[in-house]
């Protein structure tokens, strides 16, 4: 562990008493000025570190700071029936639903002969896992999420209720409706949804689901499942390239309150976990008043990735299953459980697939 990454982690773990920058350097092992070095070095990387060398530093509560400390505080406070979960953040990761596969896959089972869920299993249902950035960020079908640093949140919700899973789609779309909760309630703005599991705000994407789920070979069911969440909360050109910036966009335009990203991922997590056990019929209809997508026309790609299968329709409705209803132009209807499908307007491109 580098000398910034040490200060964080001690300053994180601290109460509210701050921590002497002699201490500091005892604990890590190196000057008092290398300490000094490494405090501004964070400060200049939107730490928010109050102190000096002689009085002690403290790391704010209220700053734009990703740490388990941070978001254990916003989690817990917000969403106490969830105390108890597992929480981990990381600074940098590969991606958290790739963690969150290994986390399950070297776990053994979650459930015993009775179905009953192992204390593995009790262990990882309702964890949480958010990274300040992924290096290889997942999307669907094997495409990438870019996931810049400081611009965005990046989590993992691992679900494994009893029973496992029953209806993937359920997942996706109650996962959705969970996140147009949280940034409507924080942001104050209006997000809407394309069917099945992409959130658009000003036009633009600003956040996708993947949801992965793990499988029991020898009774056939899918004991969890693994939700991955991207959410870009400003625009990041650089980032995302010239032809990604023009359907990839940001919900926060620096207008208003700049909410803390552990805020955000902590509501994100809780309305997740709170979601899936609300209503089924209640959360559906809500997820039909948030799409955007019926009563549109679209083009439908029945083979993802493939110039094979592609037609026309109209968009009607979205079903008890979560299925999306088209209509073609002779009037018959079809139900899309898979495939994916494009829609175009004026001022702008969605696409998505289930």
């Amino acid at each position: 562990m580098n000398t910034k990454d040490f200060i964080i982690e001690k300053l994180s773990q601290a109460d509210e008493s701050p921590i002497s920058g002699e201490e500091l350097a005892l604990q890590c092992g190196v000057s008092r000025a290398a300490i000094w070095k490494a405090i501004n070095s964070l400060r200049q990387e939107g730490y928010e570190i109050s102190g000096t060398t002689n009085g002690g530093y403290q790391l704010s509560s209220s700053g734009d700071i990703l740490t388990h400390k941070t978001l254990s505080r916003f989690f817990t406070s917000t969403f106490p029936q969830f105390a108890q979960s597992h929480i981990e953040c990381f600074k940098e990761i590969d991606s958290t639903v790739s963690y969150a596969e290994r986390c399950i896959s070297s776990a053994g089972a979650l459930r015993d002969a009775n179905g009953e869920l192992t204390e593995a299993g009790k262990s990882f249902h309702n964890s949480i896992i958010v990274a300040e950035t992924q290096t290889a960020g997942r999307g669907r079908s094997g495409r990438s999420f870019v996931s810049p640093l400081k611009t965005g949140i990046y989590l993992t919700v691992i679900y494994a209720p009893k029973g496992g899973i029953t209806n993937p789609a359920k997942i996706t779309a109650f996962s959705a409706v969970a996140v147009c909760r949280a940034l409507k309630t924080l942001y104050g703005i209006e997000p809407s949804i394309k069917w099945i599991n992409d959130i658009f705000y000003n036009g633009k994407k600003v956040c996708g689901i993947l949801t992965t789920g793990s499988t029991n070979f020898e009774t056939g069911i899918i004991e969890s499942a693994i939700i991955g969440i991207g959410i870009n909360i400003e625009e990041n050109p650089a980032a995302f390239g010239k032809e990604l910036s023009k359907t990839a966009g940001g919900i926060f335009s620096g207008e208003g309150k700049k909410i803390p990203r552990a805020q955000l991922a902590a509501k994100v997590a809780g309305n997740v976990l709170t979601v899936l056990s609300e209503p089924e019929s209640a959360v559906i209809e809500e997820y039909k008043n948030l799409s955007f997508i019926i009563g549109r026309e679209v083009e439908v790609h029945s083979l993802i990735d493939s110039s094979a299968g592609i037609y026309t329709a109209k968009v009607v409705d979205i079903d008890k299953n979560l299925a999306l209803v088209v209509e073609l132009d002779d009037g018959t209807r079809r139900s899309l459980i898979s495939g994916e499908v494009s829609l175009k307007s004026d001022f702008f491109t969605a696409r998505n697939e289930l």
